[in-house]
């Protein structure tokens, strides 16, 4: 059966199961994936790549998600979200767009937009309770926001590989730069936009004042709320940091993002027993390793469904049949990235694909390598789905069904995308 045809045919069982059936995603994941090995007449290698696709996400992701989770848990439970939140507000004024701030700005530093996600979103969650926002409008802002930067600055993982594999005299890194935060910026406020618009609320709306209350502790009490409210975030995003920019040797572990992560759970439980019972804090980590462990079965599932689809040979026929086609020379990366990301399911290991799959025919491509790249970057936004590790982890994180993540997250990142190309293309137009 032909890898294409195999492709759709998954992409209506696991929507019908989800989306109709209501059967729970990990469970239609898995059938899925047996599906495209039985339909690709792979039948014996299928349980071997359905387990290595889990376990290969399981290790990149079970320290992250569950110390992200407990940290959710435990700020939300002591009221230090509420907190944050109100100083947000307090500096911003706009709280939806100001969340959508905190994780462009936060996603590219952290190397991970999952877990700028994870780490903002109990603040995104506190923020909407305490405005009476619509239920999700924070949640897919703050993950739309993560994308525009993640998917599009320098030197997020993608953009920088692609440099560093065309070289300095190819590729102008100030140029990258420049261009992917254009790109970017119109990106995250086309996602805050397009948020907005599907939850029926006014861009007019988002604004507060005198946002901040009156505490009714005395100074030194909210001095010490306010230290043990954002060391849990901070913490692990200076390690992080530090790990990015200088060579000391200890920070490649401890400024590792589960390591990181792990730090800022264990300093939110020891900060939260000045004022809570070692009890309750034993009940508030359970809680977040429960649910952990759910996020962790559905982005498992998408990991198993990305393998069983390289295993039928999705992303070469994809590839191979736009590259046979006449379409003109700047959509193609971005088809190519397009099909890779609808198939495999990560971001920044689409752009890996992409790269090479484009770069040794970029002389018939006749563009310039900055256009490439970011035709190719745009092309990551579409189309996210069922095998996107992101797409569960908003699902379960933000308590949205599938459908509703289907029309915020994927139709919010495609339309993110096809900006993207049309800023991609009007700069190519204008300066080349």
């Amino acid at each position: 059966m032909s890898p294409i045809l195999i492709f759709l045919l998954a992409l209506v069982f696991i929507l019908v199961l989800t989306a109709k059936l209501r059967v729970h995603p990990f469970i239609s994941l898995i059938a899925g994936s047996v599906l495209v090995g039985v339909l690709a007449g792979e039948g014996d290698a299928t349980l071997d790549t359905i387990t290595t696709g889990m376990s290969n996400i399981f290790s990149q992701y079970a320290i992250t998600v569950t110390s992200g989770s407990i940290i959710g848990v435990i700020l939300h439970k002591t009221g230090a979200t509420a907190l944050i939140a109100k100083d947000i507000t307090k500096l911003f004024k706009k709280p939806i767009l100001a969340i959508g701030l905190l994780g462009f700005a936060f996603a590219v530093p952290m190397m991970c937009l999952i877990l700028a996600f994870i780490i903002f979103l109990p603040v995104a969650k506190d923020m909407s309770t305490r405005h009476g926002f619509p239920k999700g409008l924070t949640e897919v802002v703050l993950a739309l926001a993560t994308m525009a930067s993640f998917g599009l600055l320098y030197p997020s993982p993608g953009i920088y590989a692609f440099v560093n594999e065309m070289g300095p005299g190819e590729v102008g890194v100030i140029r990258v730069l420049m261009i992917g935060a254009s790109i970017a910026i119109v990106a995250m406020l086309v996602g805050y936009l397009y948020a907005a618009k599907y939850y029926g609320f006014s861009i007019g709306a988002d604004h507060i004042d005198n946002a901040l209350s009156e505490y009714t502790r005395d100074e030194k009490e909210i001095a010490a709320f306010r230290t043990a409210s954002y060391t849990p975030i901070v913490v692990p995003v200076v390690l992080i940091v530090t790990r990015l920019f200088t060579n000391i040797p200890i920070m490649e572990f401890v400024g590792h993002e589960s390591m990181a992560l792990l730090a800022g759970a264990i300093l939110a439980m020891a900060l939260s027993l000045q004022s809570h019972t070692s009890s309750d804090i034993r009940a508030w980590v359970d809680k977040g390793i429960r649910r952990g462990g759910l996020v962790l079965l559905d982005i498992c599932g998408g990991g198993a469904l990305g393998a069983a689809l390289a295993l039928a040979g999705v992303g070469e026929a994809l590839g191979d049949t736009l590259l046979e086609s006449s379409i003109p020379s700047l959509l193609i990366p971005f088809l190519i990235a397009a099909a890779v990301q609808t198939v495999q399911g990560s971001r920044m290991v689409t752009l890996f694909i992409a790269s090479a799959l484009v770069i040794p025919i970029m002389p018939e491509l006749a563009l310039p390598a900055e256009i490439v790249l970011f035709s190719m970057a745009s092309g990551t936004f579409l189309i996210s789905h069922f095998n996107d590790p992101y797409f569960w982890i908003l699902a379960d994180f933000a308590e949205m069904e599938t459908p509703e993540v289907l029309k915020t997250y994927t139709i919010g990142g495609a339309l993110m995308g096809v900006s993207s190309l049309l800023l991609t293309t009007a700069i190519y137009m204008v300066f080349y």
